[in-house]
Parts: structure tokens; C-alpha cells; sequence
């Protein structure tokens, strides 16, 4: 899988580049993810999801172990 957000599926997205004559040409926008180690307390161990700064964000905000719950039920994650 390549440059995909786990917990958002963001993934790379294609425009123009513009130049200052107006000039279009094809490019694509890279998502920056990394892979990220998250502690999991109630199963005494760590998890690596590939993540975006969104994911990352999104993971504050709700908690690893509801966003993680959500990725299980959507079968993204394997569990193991």
C-alpha cells in the first residue's frame, strides 16, 4: 500500500502545476505519512499504523482505542 492514511484513507491526489504564464501541467500531491508506534493499554501493547498528520490528529482527538475500533470494524486493520 503506498501513501495511504490508515485512519483517513487520504491518499495521493493528482492537479495541475501553474506556472506564473499560466502554463498547466500534470503533477500529483503527496499525503506526508509515517509509520507511527501508538500504545495500546488495554491490550498491553504497541500498534504501527501508517498515518497522516490528520490521522495523527484524529487519534488526539477521539483516542487509539476508538479510532482503532473503527478500523477493525471497517476491516483496514488485521488483527494480530
Amino acid at each position: 500500500m503506498a501513501r495511504v492514511c490508515m485512519v483517513t484513507g487520504k491518499g495521493t491526489a493528482r492537479g495541475n502545476h501553474v506556472s506564473h504564464s499560466n502554463k498547466k501541467v500534470k503533477r500529483t500531491f503527496k499525503v506526508n505519512v509515517r509509520w507511527k508506534r501508538f500504545w495500546i493499554a488495554s491490550q498491553n501493547r504497541f500498534i504501527r499504523l501508517r498515518v497522516s498528520n490528520r490521522g495523527m490528529r484524529t487519534i488526539d482527538k477521539n483516542g487509539i482505542e476508538a479510532v482503532l475500533e473503527k478500523l477493525l470494524k471497517s476491516g483496514d486493520v488485521v488483527r494480530g
